[in-house]
């Protein structure tokens, strides 16, 4: 919703894409740091981690709430001519404007919109998976190595190969026009083939590509990212789209809070349970792309065949109406 201020709905896949970066970013200098920790021998590991990170984060938190803007127009690096740019760049995804009143009949609408659903498993899903690499990743690992400080450096490339696979998926859905649910699919490949050679190689004698099939799961963060724009960019009506973007969000922490419960402790250090799970999942994200965009093109050749005819009104009616996408098939 954010990103959706400021940029255009083709620029938006790419700059959200820079933004979850930074969670493979943080893993690597997370892990760099974590090492450098390790060496202290006057405190507890634990408690140096939680007050530097912790205060670090308080720090830039407080950066955030004094230089971050909550909207355009309350942002205060901009000239008037700036912000009247920025909010016409803004009416460009046609996706209706601010309205604060909540509309009950579009909240009953996005609760029976198959788009909503479709991505709302999706990211249930995703974060499904998720829950279980981030909680257990290091586990695995360590039982590929034994040794707790050479666990935390083996862990340090995951999050390089998670910032080429945000990178790239979303650079390419920006410069591609309607390639966000190709992509979506794509990208759910490597994490099928990672946990495959997790779950079947000998984390004995094959460790080398057991570790790589480690590094390659995590490309399912892309898929992901533009999902998660999908309901801001792709939905009319101000109410149904916070309200679908609240649903996502939902599924977004349900999903984190069941993926670990399947890394049983007795199947360590291959969590035969985990792994299946993580197929599973990932596979059914794959299908759940296909259904989506077969959803969306039907979509488009209907909001086409009106635009033929004449029937919709102009962009500048739209505008100002807060319609949603069921009421005006302009998307």
């Amino acid at each position: 919703m954010i990103v959706g201020m400021w940029y255009t709905r083709a620029e938006q896949p790419f700059r959200a894409g820079i933004f979850y970066s930074c969670n493979g970013i943080g893993a690597m200098v997370g892990g760099l740091l974590t090492y450098g920790i390790g060496q202290i021998d006057t405190i507890a590991v634990w408690r140096a981690i939680y007050l530097i990170l912790g205060g670090i984060t308080m720090l830039w938190g407080l950066i955030m709430f004094v230089f971050l803007p909550d909207d355009i127009i309350s942002a205060r690096s901009f000239t008037i001519e700036d912000k009247a740019l920025l909010i016409g760049r803004g009416k460009l995804g046609r996706t209706g404007i601010i309205n604060h009143s909540i509309k009950w009949y579009q909240i009953r609408e996005a609760l029976m919109d198959s788009q909503v659903w479709i991505l709302f498993f999706f990211v249930l899903l995703n974060e499904t998976i998720n829950g279980g690499i981030a909680s257990f990743s290091k586990l695995i690992i360590k039982g590929l190595t034994g040794n707790p400080i050479m666990t935390v450096v083996m862990g340090i490339p995951f999050g390089a190969f998670q910032v080429v696979w945000v990178l790239s998926g979303t650079f390419l859905a920006s410069r591609f026009r309607d390639l966000r649910t190709v992509i979506m699919f794509l990208y759910m490949i490597p994490t099928i083939i990672g946990v495959c050679l997790m779950w079947k190689l000998s984390h004995e004698t094959e460790k080398i590509a057991v570790l790589f099939g480690y590094y390659i799961v995590g490309a399912y963060v892309c898929s992901l990212v533009l999902a998660l724009q999908l309901p801001a960019t792709n939905l009319g009506g101000y109410t149904k789209r916070t309200t679908s973007v609240a649903l996502v969000f939902f599924a977004y922490c349900i999903g984190n809070i069941i993926g670990p419960h399947a890394f049983l402790a007795q199947e360590a250090p291959v969590y035969q349970t985990g792994c299946k799970l993580i197929l599973a999942c990932s596979a059914t994200q794959a299908v759940l792309a296909l259904c989506l965009r077969q959803l969306l093109a039907y979509r488009n050749k209907k909001r086409d065949a009106l635009e033929a005819t004449g029937s919709l009104e102009t962009a500048a009616e739209l505008e100002l109406k807060d319609l949603t996408d069921f009421e005006v098939p302009f998307l």
